[in-house]
């Protein structure tokens, strides 16, 4: 997520949740800095010698030689630093760890082998044998800082799996043992709760990410000069979570004083893409003349500082093509669309796959709005293609996949839509996401999908598995639940067990009333779908409430008749 400062955007000064190894001088009880991915640890006993791997020979009885351990852990850093063959450095890596259990046993030297061991792992893409090398380097040692590292690194290859709740846990767990060791104030203390937090941004758990910026605030206030990066970085995140929670006012202060530091540091870039965020803001508000104005400063510094082909340019244009729509300027909005698309189209070198998809992704949602629906699916099919379905970046296409199925139900090619709720479902679920409430959305639609391909026991199913996530994660009485309600009922009704569906639409409708009042056009629509059920069944309307759980409960003990077409329509 680049320069772009929003929800869905992170600081773009933010740690990527990626791979690290935690710095390890010696004196440290744990560290905060992280940096990007190196299969180096900083800490390596390591001894000259002019001999070769290959003239220490390759027998196990060689393992037990004191010194073939630090040398061999030296040739795997000095493989993957020169570029060379990787299994190579895997292969020394593999070869130390074993001579370090063998001589020295469990300790500091062997979990940093380990350590090594699983970076390379990773940098070539074996996330799953990367796991297990990582717990174990955190069972043989006792050294906090080792500990920590294993801890972080354990929590990145998990982010770089798309697992971000396991990431979490493991954070969490760097971070206590950190704590431990260096106390709750120090600086390097701040830096691994912003990182923490930053994960909880990105799982939407925004409580907690306010909890770790305030206390990051803290901790830098204290600690580092007035106007510093450390606190404008604190500042730029605590400006997304207050975004999301659309608490605006606060985000556009956090984003202002953030912006001073910046400038008092002599750092354009960051003060453009801070200008980016706070049009973001602006635009939510329906400020629009001053979105216009904030984004056209950072649209003049992006151009003189990285050039006019810069993705940083193409993520403003989208910007200002969705401020257009907006206001009903639909042809200013589609001729920014079109400059973004020309830079997607031949992009500058350094430019990564994952920031053209997801541009194209955002140019998109534009032309959907824009009632361009087969542009919209071009654009999102290409996203996909950019895309290598990486354990990463599964969440990612799956996103993607559901936008694509959305707009192909809105166009009437249900089979179309069916697939591409299916592929996403399935990505969801291998990414450890089959518990979030944008998992039970995407089950939701796919059982409408379902319904206009006659596949209705398909999407009683779906329906029901999209019910049980959604009262967990939003609660009975949350909009989204009340439509899963709503569509259960309604394939109920379909498939003749009309005593359930009355009873589903009951509780519906009291939900409705209680929340919108009794004249509320959706809550009229209810009551008459409700009518007819009742007037075919020859009952009339049961006032006295029912609790959720022992309506949902029974239904599961009646028996299934013959299948017809529900007297009432589904909702997306």
């Amino acid at each position: 997520m680049p320069a772009l400062l929003s929800v869905k955007t992170p600081p773009p000064n933010a740690t990527p949740l990626r791979l690290l190894l935690a710095a390890t001088e010696n004196g440290g009880g744990g560290g905060g800095s992280r940096r990007p991915p190196s299969p180096s640890p900083s800490v390596s006993r390591t001894k000259s010698t002019k001999r070769t791997p290959d003239k220490f020979g390759t027998d196990e009885s060689s393992l037990e030689n004191p010194d073939l351990g630090p040398f061999l852990l030296k040739l795997a850093r000095d493989t993957i630093a020169s570029g060379d063959n990787p299994n190579k450095a895997l292969d020394y890596a593999i070869r130390a760890s074993k001579s370090f259990e063998r001589c020295s046993g469990p300790g500091l030297e062997l979990a940093m082998s380990l350590h090594v061991l699983a970076a390379i792992y990773s940098s070539l893409g074996r996330f799953e044998e990367a796991v297990p090398v990582l717990e174990r380097s955190i069972e043989v040692t006792d050294d906090a800082l080792a500990k920590f590292s294993g801890c972080m690194q354990l929590g990145d290859t998990y982010s770089m799996m798309g697992r971000l709740d396991r990431s979490i846990n493991c954070y969490e767990s760097g971070l206590r043992i950190q704590m431990e060791a260096l106390g709750d104030s120090d600086p390097r203390f701040a830096e691994t709760c912003r990182y923490l937090a930053e994960a909880h941004v990105q799982a939407m758990q925004l409580d907690e990410a306010e909890k770790l910026c305030k206390k990051t605030l803290e901790i830098h206030k204290e600690h580092s000069a007035p106007a510093s990066l450390e606190e404008a970085a604190d500042r730029r995140l605590m400006a997304l979570v207050c975004e999301a929670k659309g608490d605006y006012d606060s985000a556009l202060e956090h984003l202002v004083l953030a912006s001073m530091s910046m400038i008092a540091n002599g750092q354009d870039n960051e003060v453009a893409a801070i200008d980016v965020s706070i049009g973001n803001i602006y635009l939510s508000i329906c400020r629009f003349d001053e979105a216009i104005f904030a984004y056209q400063k950072a649209l003049t510094v992006f151009k003189s500082t990285k050039g006019e082909s810069h993705p940083s340019v193409a993520s403003v244009f989208i910007r200002l093509a969705d401020l257009y729509y907006k206001t009903g300027k639909l042809r200013e909005s589609k001729s920014y669309c079109e400059n973004a698309l020309r830079i997607y189209a031949k992009p500058v070198p350094g430019t990564t796959s994952e920031e053209i998809a997801s541009g194209l992704t955002e140019v998109s949602a534009i032309y959907e709005a824009l009632e361009e629906t087969e542009e919209a699916l071009r654009l999102l099919e290409k996203a996909v293609k950019l895309l290598e379905d990486t354990p990463g970046n599964r969440s990612t296409i799956a996103g993607i996949e559901a936008q694509m199925g959305v707009m192909f139900y809105m166009v009437g090619r249900y089979g179309d839509a069916r697939v591409s709720f299916e592929n996403a479902v399935a990505k969801l679920r291998a990414s450890g996401e089959s518990k979030s409430a944008f998992f039970g959305i995407v089950l939701n639609q796919m059982g409408l999908a379902s319904v206009q391909l006659y596949r209705i026991d398909e999407a009683v199913k779906l329906f029901e598995e999209a019910r049980k996530i959604l009262e967990q994660e939003c609660g009975p009485c949350h909009l989204e639940t009340l439509g899963v309600y709503s569509n259960l009922a309604a394939t109920y009704d379909a498939i003749g067990r009309v005593e359930d569906a009355i009873e589903i639409l009951e509780y519906i409708l009291k939900m409705r009333e209680e929340k919108h009042g009794t004249a509320n056009p959706e809550v009229d629509d209810e009551r008459k779908r409700l009518a007819e059920l009742l007037k075919e069944a020859g009952r009339t309307r049961n006032r006295k409430g029912k609790s959720l759980e022992n309506l949902l409960d029974a239904r599961g003990t009646k028996k299934e008749s013959a299948k017809r077409w529900s007297t009432f329509g589904f909702r997306s």
